[in-house]
């Protein structure tokens, strides 16, 4: 973790500047950041619960950076292509130290090693699976290839490094999409929107009042902006499972996330069908697509009173789910 990591660094060498801002970027929530001094550390999130889980615990927290720091301390994400941004964007926000750090199932030995051919490092501090290491940033020119931002797929669409399916379109959405009916209702929500795929389908339909975008992914969220540029569309970067709204939706559609590391954890994709439950009208409809191995029949059949697999091939499953039940609404 982190935390461990970053306290050995500063006894053994890495010298916290006395003044100035320090840019903490997409730490782990569970990380111990009381080694830094926190009226002087900025945490950098697009992701929405974990902002507001570092908000609670009363640090400065913003979405994008917006000043120069005396030091950047950056958390590698998976993706090997968003690393590189990452570390491209770190290396222009500082005049003094930028700190990678990093599991070993993250990728961190292969940034390890690419960074060293191209600046001096210290020596990685190895401890819980993961590794530490740092430099002076360098001019910003020698990382300015690593630098990727949102960009058009072949199929026309805005995705960037770090959104889900940044490639294309995805085949379980797109599964859902051939499935949904002609008729969706006025109003519709698309909990886990992503950059905007399967809410540019449902606003093919001239009934459709408005589509409510819900989508924790702050960078995802603008992709769809440029993606859903029809005005009924309604932009939210909000976590699905707790998103509210004053008006009840006829239909939910979704193709929830379900990994918050390597392993699978379906917990995510049955708290999004209970909050859809709760917002959705007493004839409401939930559309819902998720790979085969996932368990949410269960949940699907305490939150609904009709609930039916439609429209799967031999990866996925979609569910129509119909008349939330009492217990699921607030």
């Amino acid at each position: 973790m982190i935390d461990a990591r970053l306290a050995l660094a500063l006894e053994g060498g890495l010298d916290l500047p006395l003044n100035g801002q320090i840019y903490v970027v997409s730490p782990p929530t569970e990380a111990a950041l009381e080694v830094l001094p926190k009226e002087r550390t900025v945490l950098i999130d697009g992701f929405k619960p974990a902002h507001d889980i570092w908000l609670h615990r009363g640090f400065a927290v913003e979405i994008e950076t917006l000043n120069s720091a005396v030091g950047v301390i950056l958390c590698l994400p998976r993706s090997k292509i968003q690393a590189r941004s990452m570390i491209a964007d770190a290396m222009a926000l500082t005049s003094g130290w930028v700190v990678i750090d990093g599991q070993k199932t993250d990728g961190v030995d292969s940034i390890l090693k690419e960074m060293r051919r191209r600046v001096p490092l210290s020596a990685p501090i190895s401890k819980a699976h993961g590794k530490l290491f740092w430099c002076d940033a360098p001019e910003p020119a020698a990382f300015e290839d690593w630098r990727v931002g949102p960009a058009l797929t072949s199929g026309g669409f805005w995705t960037a490094p770090g959104v889900f399916s940044a490639d294309g379109i995805d085949p379980a959405s797109e599964l859902l999409a051939s499935a949904l009916p002609d008729k969706l209702g006025r109003n519709v929500a698309d909990f886990g929107a992503g950059w905007g795929f399967l809410s540019a389908h449902v606003l093919v339909r001239p009934e459709v009042s408005n589509v409510h975008l819900v989508e924790a992914n702050y960078m995802a969220l603008e992709c769809a902006r440029r993606n859903v540029t029809d005005p009924r569309a309604v932009f939210h970067w909000a976590d699905a499972t707790e998103w509210k709204t004053s008006e009840r939706m006829d239909t939910v559609v979704m193709n929830p996330p379900f990994h918050v590391s390597r392993s699978a954890d379906p917990g995510i994709g049955q708290a999004f069908v209970q909050a859809a439950a709760k917002i959705l009208s007493p004839q409401g409809h939930l559309w819902l697509v998720a790979n085969r191995h996932l368990p949410y029949e269960q949940t699907l059949r305490a939150a609904f009173m009709n609930v039916n697999e439609v429209g799967s091939d031999a990866r996925f499953k979609v569910f129509q789910a119909t008349r939330p039940k009492r217990l699921g609404r607030p």
